[in-house]
């Protein structure tokens, strides 16, 4: 069975316990079909291509605290810089999965990416100098998470997965964005910061 947003997004909920997750649009969207979205979850939207540099910063604030952060490789392809700032900084408690759909606005308009599929996300984070980096491509895979989260990092797990078939076209355009998807990204970020803040 193939990996996809749907499936990782539940075995990533299963797994987590307490840890911070950021996650960017196709992570969100399967997150938010699932049920209440869940607490200490972050959405990197419309902060395309953020979503690591954001998690990077919550794993070195709280070195104590697991984080997860789930992008996209379309995201990833805006900031290939922040592969060698998290391989830089070196935070150990942060775990790095990317979905590697090879397109981009997944499940919207599926477009191709730039490079055309042939990014080796995975070799990429290897040479940047994560602890770890591997990919996955199979649902089974996913039975390797728990362990995968008690590694030390930056750990990198590369998705590899097919896109979902576009739903949108010019004959079914999508409906207008309401402000609420514009502003979420504040209001669970400081709902984020409320909950993980240290004791004073």
């Amino acid at each position: 069975m193939s990996l996809n947003p749907q499936n990782v997004c539940a075995a990533i909920q299963a797994a987590r316990e307490q840890a911070i997750v950021v996650c960017t649009m196709s992570a969100m969207n399967a997150f938010d079909a699932a049920g209440p979205f869940p607490a200490l979850t972050l959405s990197s939207v419309p902060l395309m291509g953020g979503a690591a540099s954001i998690a990077l910063g919550i794993a070195l604030a709280r070195p104590d605290r697991t984080v997860i952060v789930l992008d996209g490789d379309s995201s990833l392809l805006m900031e290939l810089g922040g592969l060698a700032n998290i391989a830089g900084s070196h935070p150990r408690n942060l775990h790095h999965f990317v979905y590697a759909n090879r397109v981009q606005f997944n499940g919207n308009f599926c477009l191709d990416l730039p490079d055309r599929g042939r990014a080796d996300f995975a070799g990429l984070a290897r040479a940047a100098g994560y602890a770890s980096a591997e990919t996955w491509s199979d649902a089974a895979d996913l039975a390797k998470l728990p362990a995968s989260l008690k590694r030390e990092g930056p750990c990198f797990i590369q998705l590899d997965m097919p896109a979902t078939p576009s739903r949108l076209s010019a004959a079914n355009p999508g409906p207008e964005m309401t402000d609420l998807r514009f502003t979420r990204m504040g209001d669970e970020a400081r709902a984020v910061r409320a909950a993980i803040a240290p004791a004073r």
